[in-house]
């Protein structure tokens, strides 16, 4: 499953991501990943929580950036849910290319059982229908 938290720049929705990620931690049988654009957050989520820091990566492309999230999945078969801060910018999109991006995210979803909450910089209204329908909480 693909989850989303829509709104624009400087709406909270870092800090709700962060909240939920480690609210996510006391019912995780699996490991859980936070994908993040710098270490900011480090001290700020539990430590069960595996943050990284996409840009230590050289990954300049949606398509590198799908094969870095499938490599998590590799390594890891317990990986259980993942947490994307800034999705259109650790994924190299704009927010008219995100359709896709989550179609290709709810396949990946479906065959491994991982659930991806991702922040996108975009007000609702502002996003494809099909994406609108995966929006948690938009601020």
């Amino acid at each position: 499953m693909v989850q989303i938290i829509a709104g624009r720049k400087g709406k909270g929705k870092t800090k709700y991501l962060l909240e939920k990620a480690n609210a996510a931690v006391k019912d995780a049988h699996g490991s859980i990943v936070y994908l993040d654009k710098c270490a900011q957050h480090m001290h700020e989520l539990n430590r069960r929580i595996r943050l990284i820091d996409v840009s230590e990566y050289p990954i300049q492309s949606y398509e590198a950036f799908l094969g870095f999230v499938c490599g998590l999945i590799a390594q890891d078969y317990d990986l259980e849910q993942v947490y994307l801060d800034s999705f259109l910018t650790l994924s190299h999109l704009n927010s008219s290319e995100i359709e896709c991006a989550v179609e290709e995210l709810e396949k990946i979803c479906k065959k491994y059982k991982i659930v991806f909450t991702l922040s996108v910089s975009e007000d609702k209204e502002n996003l494809p229908e099909s994406v609108q329908e995966k929006i948690v909480i938009a601020l």
